[in-house]
């Protein structure tokens, strides 16, 4: 899993409460296999019509957000089903953040798991970031380390991390790369436990 520690990127404001898994991954395109390959049909049903054509309302397909690595969205993203498409998804069409009041507690953790730091901040933090989003592309920086969103100078956010989630994070690892870690510890364990 790629580290994380400090990101700078675009925002995509996605002015939506209450955005569930099947909105983020729509249920039909949950038969792969691999982890890969889900970004083409992130919010499918919004960024698209019926017919597979572009849905030029939708906030996502502006060209001007072409590259956003940054979600912005409202309270209780990720709600819904547990389903762990949903963090692929979002990182493999190129989401490495995602700021929102609150989050669906199984997605939270998810994106932990999946390389994706989920920001939470106060609702009228998120407010003044969405006022800023509608008058101007916004570029925020996100800090891991200080646990701190900023605008360009203006304004600092601080969000709360738990310290071993963050680490991880900072680290690169996942559940099994933390195990690889103590691959030699775990040999010499199980070498004295054998039974001949």
């Amino acid at each position: 899993m790629e580290a994380l520690i400090n990101h700078i990127g675009k925002v995509i404001p996605l002015d939506k409460a209450n955005v569930d898994t099947d909105q983020i991954i729509p249920k039909q395109f949950l038969k792969r296999i691999e982890r890969t390959g889900f970004g083409q049909f992130l919010f499918y049903d919004w960024r698209f019509e019926a017919n597979g054509e572009k849905n030029d309302t939708f906030v996502m397909n502006d060209p001007k957000f072409e590259g956003a690595s940054i979600l912005l969205a409202r309270k209780n993203f990720g709600c819904g089903s547990s389903r762990e498409h949903a963090p692929w998804a979002l990182k493999d069409y190129g989401i490495k953040v995602v700021i929102a009041p609150s989050f669906a507690d199984i997605f939270y953790n998810n994106c932990f798991k999946n390389g994706i730091l989920p920001v939470v901040l106060k609702e009228a933090e998120v407010e003044e970031l969405f006022e800023k989003a509608s008058k101007n592309v916004l570029e925020l920086e996100v800090d891991l380390e200080l646990q701190e969103v900023c605008v360009k100078n203006e304004m600092k956010y601080h969000f709360e991390a738990d310290e071993y989630r963050k680490q991880m994070l900072l680290k690169g690892l996942d559940d099994i790369g933390l195990t690889e870690m103590y691959t030699e510890e775990i040999y010499e364990y199980e070498q004295s436990r054998k039974v001949y």
